[in-house]
C-alpha cells in the first residue's frame, strides 16, 4: 500500500552503524534481522540501503501492537489512524510511504513472504523510497510485524 502525494496498493557491522541503542531483546533482534534483510534485497539490485528512521518504527511498532492484539496482520483496523495519520503521530514527515505487514514464526520467515509477494517486494525495492522503521510485536508464539516505507522531506 502506498500512501502520501500519489496513492497506490548489511551486514551485521552495517547495522550496527544504522541501528539505535536497543537492549537485546528477542523483538529487537527480530526488527534488525529484517531490517538487514531489506537492505541485503536493495543491495543485490543494486540499490543505496534505507536508513532507519526511529518516526517511522514507533508507528510500526504500534501498529505491530494492534494487529496482535487483533491476532491478525492487516494494514489497517476499524477505529485505527491511518498509515499516514499513524507516521505524522509519531513525528514522521515524509512524501511517500508504504507498508508490508505480515505474521510468522521468525524473522526469515516472514522476509521469505515479502520477497515471494510481488507488491511487498516492490515497496522493499522501491527506488523512491529512503527511510524505513520496522516494529515486531511477539504474541503466542507469533511475529506481528511492520515495515513502514518512507520518502523522507
Amino acid at each position: 500500500m502506498r500512501i502520501g502525494t500519489r496513492l497506490a496498493a548489511l551486514a551485521m557491522a552495517g547495522i550496527m552503524l544504522c541501528w539505535p541503542a536497543y537492549s537485546q531483546t528477542p523483538v529487537s533482534r527480530a526488527e534488525r534481522e529484517l531490517f538487514a534483510s531489506v537492505n541485503q534485497e536493495r543491495r543485490a539490485q543494486g540499490l543505496p540501503p534505507l536508513r532507519w528512521d526511529d518516526a517511522l518504527a514507533a508507528a510500526a511498532r504500534r501498529h505491530a501492537e494492534v494487529m496482535a492484539q487483533h491476532r491478525s496482520a492487516q494494514h489497517g483496523f476499524e477505529g485505527e489512524p491511518s498509515l499516514s495519520s499513524r507516521v505524522k503521530q509519531a513525528g514522521g514527515h515524509f512524501s511517500w510511504l508504504s507498508e508490508n505487514v505480515s505474521q510468522g514464526p521468525t524473522p526469515r520467515f516472514i522476509h521469505s513472504q515479502f520477497i515471494s509477494s510481488p507488491m511487498h517486494r516492490a515497496n522493499i525495492l522501491d527506488r523512491d523510497m529512503d527511510s524505513i522503521g520496522v516494529g515486531v510485536v511477539e504474541r503466542g508464539g507469533q511475529l506481528f510485524t511492520v515495515e513502514d516505507f518512507s520518502q523522507a522531506r
